[in-house]
């Protein structure tokens, strides 16, 4: 079916988000699937728990709503093939 290929599609796509300069960087699939973390060295120490706690939140949201935006374009473009000339007005 277009929706199980849309999903085999997205599985190999990779987004990322990064918080911190690059000190977190989140990549997700575009099912939203977390893939890999990386994190700063200087992050790993006890004094920077709550910095990494607030950077590992926000590379990950901003992953998460590119991997969204990925998920969207790909119902799009379903849509589109659907409906044929009118999937542009989606």
């Amino acid at each position: 079916s277009k929706m199980k290929e849309s999903k085999e599609r997205l599985a190999l796509i990779t987004v990322d988000g990064e918080a911190g300069d690059g000190a977190v960087k989140v990549v997700v699939t575009g099912n939203r699937e977390v893939k890999s973390i990386d994190i700063a060295e200087r992050l790993l120490e006890k004094d920077n728990k709550e910095e990494l706690e607030d950077l590992m939140i926000t590379a990950l949201n901003r992953a998460l709503k590119n991997a969204e935006n990925a998920w969207e374009s790909e119902m799009k473009g379903i849509a589109g093939g659907m409906l044929g000339p009118l999937g542009g007005l989606l």
